[in-house]
């Protein structure tokens, strides 16, 4: 009897602790973003991962990087990214320099997002010298960015506003490209038309979807590339899913092919991959239905648009905040 009760006793906690286990690797964290102008049915409850640990390390700036693309590479915000970095806005890098994935000596980073862009714009206060970049350009090279000082006598002019809250940075600097001004970033082309019910409003953006074709693949948080897929063929049109500013446009992330990236608000950016042709700079503003890239099949086996949201440099799941369809 005694041994009969101890094998019972070993099998009972043996049982709790694989229950402890799997709930323990199952945690998830459950976004809730508001909806306007949507049915309660259609509130969305995005499930995304628990914010990721900074990767720590270090990364070494390549020819045409930038901060929002070394950012989105490694999963981590572009403001915590510059604030570990000590780099101000609008965020000039250049090749070879090195930069820390991770808050110095592992404290926690500065609350490099706590107000939201919109009320940042309306409480702005004269600016002040940025601080020093923690580390000095090479010899004989200047930071990418960087424009001529005005002579001492005369008053900056004031910066254009934007359209939108969608950024306060219209210049991207590009590591090792010549500095980008408003004079020769592209205007946006004309958007295509919308029709009534193809938006929705989510997280401060209105949303739309960024192409025609059928949804091939879901979400799924723990993929590599985390987003999802809609079918095409190659040439099909690849649309700015809101309002925003190009912060990459490029090649050099492994798995994406011809890639775009859309700065949308201090919160959220979209990302567009496996294009065969892109049609936007770095920089250049791009309103919701804009044709952005022609869809293809670079970096993946068939041609098809791989569409992604990140909220605060997280996945989320795009079909929280697309509208029905």
């Amino acid at each position: 009897m005694l041994i009969a009760m101890n094998g019972y006793l070993r099998s009972l906690t043996l049982t709790s602790a694989i229950v402890v286990l799997a709930a323990c690797g199952t945690q998830r964290s459950v976004v809730v973003e508001p909806t306007a102008g949507t049915s309660s049915s259609r509130t969305a409850a995005t499930v995304a991962p628990a914010s990721r640990p900074a990767p720590g390390g270090t990364y070494k700036v390549s020819k045409g990087d930038t901060l929002y693309s070394i950012a989105f590479r490694n999963g981590v915000d572009f403001r915590d990214l510059a604030s570990w970095n000590n780099i101000a806005s609008p965020y000039t890098i250049w090749p070879g320099q090195e930069l820390k994935l991770a808050a110095p000596n592992g404290t926690p980073a500065a609350p490099a997002h706590a107000a939201p862009a919109a009320v940042a714009a309306t409480t702005a206060k004269p600016s002040t010298p940025a601080p020093a970049p923690a580390h000095a350009a090479p010899a004989g090279q200047s930071p990418v960015g960087t424009q001529p000082a005005a002579p001492a006598q005369t008053p900056p002019a004031p910066a254009a506003p934007l359209a939108s809250a969608a950024s306060t940075t219209p210049v991207v600097p590009i590591a090792g490209a010549p500095a980008a001004t408003a004079s020769n970033t592209p205007p946006p082309a004309p958007p295509a038309a919308i029709a009534p019910g193809a938006t929705r409003a989510n997280g401060g953006v209105t949303w739309r979807w960024p192409a025609d074709g059928s949804l091939i693949k879901r979400f799924q948080s723990g993929d590599a590339i985390p987003g999802i897929e809609i079918a095409g063929k190659s040439g099909d049109a690849v649309r700015a899913a809101a309002d925003g500013v190009v912060v990459y446009s490029g090649n050099g992330l492994v798995g994406y092919g011809e890639l775009i990236i859309v700065k949308h608000n201090d919160s959220y950016l979209s990302a567009y991959g496996h294009n065969s042709k892109r049609l936007v700079k770095e920089g250049q503003r791009v309103t919701a239905g804009q044709q952005i890239a022609e869809m293809g099949s670079t970096g993946a086996s068939r041609d098809e648009l791989q569409f992604q949201i990140r909220k605060d440099g997280n996945p989320v799941d795009p079909l929280g905040y697309l509208p029905s369809r």
